[in-house]
């Protein structure tokens, strides 16, 4: 499961009403890149595949392909506005170093 906290929820609705997409959830993914070796992947997206994981936290439907999910068990979507950096920033349990920025990971 991945929880979403209220200020990610918050901005993702707003983010979806300001593109237009109304039946639209959050697709997380893993890919391989970045500095540490694995790179998150956040979209809106309103299809699901055969092998997307479904879960819905905090009022925000979440989706996750199969593949991905074994890297993002547990992990907390959060969005940060501070004057540091503003976006979206995964909290991950299981990933053993993260680079500077956040947005890569390794296990």
């Amino acid at each position: 499961m991945i929880k979403v906290t209220e200020n990610a929820k918050n901005k993702a609705i707003q983010l979806m009403q300001e593109e237009g997409k109304k039946n639209a959830f959050i697709r997380v993914g893993v890919k391989g890149g970045g500095c540490s070796g694995l790179m998150y992947e956040l979209t809106f997206d309103d299809q699901m595949q055969e092998t997307d994981k479904e879960f819905e936290d905090n009022g925000i439907k979440v989706v996750v392909d199969k593949k991905s999910f074994l890297y993002l068990v547990g992990t907390e979507l959060d969005y940060s506005g501070g004057l540091n950096g503003k976006g979206f920033v995964f909290s991950n349990p299981n990933a053993n170093r993260t680079c500077g920025c956040g947005e890569s990971f390794s296990l």
